[in-house]
């Protein structure tokens, strides 16, 4: 090897330690970033040429260091991982929240709730029967059981405005996820056309993981690599993003609760009417909650809670209209209703008491005379029992509780999961400042041994080219 090859190993190995401390600052400089993976340069040796027959001089070093690329160190395979987890998180914490709303939504137990109004009510029956025909007992009832009609009818409404804002934010969602494909698909257009000219790619790869990320919590999306450096990414088994395209999701189904129809679903815009079977991810927690209400109770939450909620209000209208019909009021009338409800609509929104003073309400038996209260008290008695109203309504809000105390389980488990697959990625992809500064100072060294190395060089090379010759004179 001639003085010159010397000088330019010396050259390359001062390029490759000034490449690896440029690296080591990127990382330094982006240890706090939020879906940064660290790098390192990929390096090789120079080997010496082969030289046979008269120009044959035996062994020679090799020529210096190579630079091959800048190397991103991810694994697909945790990635994999860390979107799955993601995308059972999303639909866990999303059920989880929405349930705990639902829960909270009943009151129960507290003063505003269905059970506190329901002891007032039985309460004022028992004081009617106490004191038949007289005016405040009898407007205390009235105003109970408006109190009554009151809440079940805010329980309902509450259900009807969370269930209108879940496929509100359900509809944000697809908006969001839309953007997302197209974001993804714009980043492949990105990385191949880089990676195409032998430049790096390695942010933009880790960009267009995090939105990958954002499409698996929110619908569940699977990734799948190519070799032009794009990925695809799949929802419901069908690609939503095929290299530099991306494909619009839209929801489609009916716009409110009561409103009937087909039931809330996700699908494809350019295959309207074929829903899009989701296997995770927010949208898949909105839609389960916004399905309709289904034989055995297999239903959305929202709609069997309310389903159970105009249940409740009939099974109170019927049993209080049965009793109260058979009894007479001061005044001799009798067939009396209690409650009544508007025909179609439903029956926990339309509850409402129909007498509006002691004439119009039924307290003793048909010829017991006007200070018979045996049948308001039989009324105040239909708050006991098995089959009463308030067993009715107990079993309600149990049922509402076991469910949103499974979902928030889940979630605990689901999040337990996203946060050990994101622990698991960091190990091998975080930047550890600990082991950036060692490869600062190992390259800063190589940097000066090559500095050293050229000088050496340079000085040989001055003494061969300007003082050969001179010794002697």
């Amino acid at each position: 090897m001639s003085t010159f090859g010397g000088l330019n190993t010396a050259y390359l190995g001062l390029t490759a330690a000034q490449q690896g401390i440029n690296v080591a600052g990127q990382n330094i400089a982006n240890a706090g970033t939020d879906g940064y993976t660290r790098q390192r340069i990929e390096q090789s040796a120079v080997s010496a040429p082969s030289r046979s027959g008269l120009f044959a001089t035996g062994a020679q070093a090799g020529q210096g260091v190579s630079v091959d690329g800048i190397a991103r160190l991810g694994n697909s395979f945790l990635d994999a991982g860390v979107r799955s987890s993601a995308a059972q998180a999303g639909y866990a914490g999303y059920r989880s929240t929405q349930l705990q709303q639902l829960e909270g939504s009943l009151n129960e137990p507290g003063p505003a709730g269905i059970s506190t109004a329901l002891q007032a009510f039985w309460s004022s029956w028992q004081g009617v029967s106490n004191h038949p025909g007289e005016a405040a007992p009898a407007g205390m009832l009235l105003q109970a059981g408006t109190t009554l009609a009151d809440t079940v009818s805010a329980g309902y409404k509450a259900l009807d405005s969370q269930w209108t804002r879940i496929r509100g934010e359900a509809q944000s969602a697809v908006a969001t996820l839309n953007d997302a494909a197209a974001q993804v698909a714009g980043f492949n257009a990105t990385i191949r056309s880089v990676t195409a000219s032998g430049g790096s790619a390695n942010e933009i790869i880790d960009a267009r993981n995090k939105v990958s990320e954002t499409i698996a919590s929110l619908a569940g999306g699977t990734v799948r690599d190519n070799a032009d450096g794009t990925v695809d990414v799949f929802v419901g088994g069908n690609a939503i993003v095929s290299g530099t395209s991306h494909r619009s999701l839209t929801l489609s189904g009916q716009a409110s609760m009561g409103a009937g129809g087909s039931p809330v679903q996700l699908e494809w815009a350019d295959r309207p009417g074929v829903a899009v079977p989701l296997d995770g991810g927010k949208l898949a927690g909105a839609v389960s909650l916004l399905a309709p209400a289904a034989a055995g109770g297999t239903g959305g939450a929202i709609s069997e809670a309310a389903a159970s909620y105009n249940a409740f209000a009939t099974k109170l209208m019927n049993d209080v209209n049965a009793v109260h019909r058979t009894g007479h009021s001061a005044t001799g009338a009798s067939n009396l209703d209690f409650f009544a409800t508007t025909p179609g609509a439903p029956a926990a929104l339309s509850l409402s008491v129909v007498p509006t003073s002691a004439a119009g309400i039924a307290t003793g038996s048909p010829g017991s005379g006007a200070l018979d209260g045996k049948i308001a008290d039989a009324v105040a008695q239909l708050g006991t029992g098995q089959a009463s109203p308030d067993a009715l309504w107990s079993g309600i809000v149990t049922a509402i509780g076991m469910a949103s105390q499974s979902a928030q389980q889940h979630q605990q488990l689901a999040d337990a999961a996203s946060t050990a697959a994101v622990g698991q990625r960091s190990s091998g992809a975080s930047v550890s400042l600990d082991e950036e500064n060692i490869s600062l100072l190992s390259n800063q060294h190589a940097y000066q041994a090559a500095a050293r190395a050229m000088t050496a060089v340079d000085e040989a090379l001055d003494v061969l080219i300007n003082h050969t010759g001179l010794v002697g004179r």
